[in-house]
């Protein structure tokens, strides 16, 4: 007799601390998998859509919802329960973020390039995510929702180098930046240490925009 196959939702949750890139992890107080680290997630509760289960989770984990969240692929072979995973993938500023303080199923922030190992082969769902997440900025304006309203182009530049991992050349990226037309120069400044003061900008827009 086939089984039906049960649904799940999956979030992985990116912020950048400390000019690294890092996800949100939940270390899992009972079995399977009792005492690893994995991706927040959990069944659909009844009468709720995809989406709206994905929008729960990402709030009871940061208690934040109006931040940047898309639905990224749906995995079936996590697990040898027959279940199907719908992973989603959301970008928090984390200073906004505030985790849940449990005690049991505790949450955490780990580097992208440095995780533990984790439950259910999240590895393979973090790598997706990342994969989409550096794509993405290619032609959208995504990185919003990882910035405060305010930001300079230095702060702007170390959050794509947090995500790909790499130094990127200081004057073709602003160059670049500015003539996409996403950002808009204020006449507000912020001293850094011993340099003159650096211009702040904002997003035009603080929601998904296709380039």
């Amino acid at each position: 007799m086939v089984s039906t196959p049960s649904f799940a939702v999956l979030v992985v949750i990116f912020t950048i601390k400390g000019d690294e890139l890092q996800v949100l992890l939940i270390h899992r107080s009972a079995p399977p998998f009792e005492g690893h680290w994995a991706i927040p997630g959990g069944f659909l509760a009844n009468g709720e859509n995809l989406d709206e289960a994905a929008v729960r989770k990402l709030s009871d984990e940061t208690g934040l919802s109006d931040v940047y969240l898309e639905q990224l692929y749906t995995f079936h072979d996590l697990d040898e329960r027959n279940g199907v995973a719908v992973a989603y993938f959301a970008l928090v500023h984390h200073q906004n973020a505030k985790l849940a303080p449990r005690e049991a199923w505790r949450p955490a922030w780990y580097p992208v390039r440095g995780l533990p190992q984790l439950a259910f082969h999240n590895d393979q769902v973090i790598e997706y995510a990342l994969r989409r997440l550096q794509a993405k900025l290619d032609y959208t304006n995504v990185a919003y929702s990882l910035l405060p309203e305010y930001f300079t182009l230095s702060q702007l530049q170390r959050v794509y180098e947090s995500i790909f991992n790499r130094k990127l050349d200081k004057r073709n990226f602003r160059k670049r930046m500015l003539s996409l037309g996403l950002l808009t120069a204020t006449e507000r400044h912020v001293t850094d240490g011993a340099h003159r003061p650096a211009r702040l900008y904002a997003f035009k827009e603080r929601q998904h925009i296709i380039l």
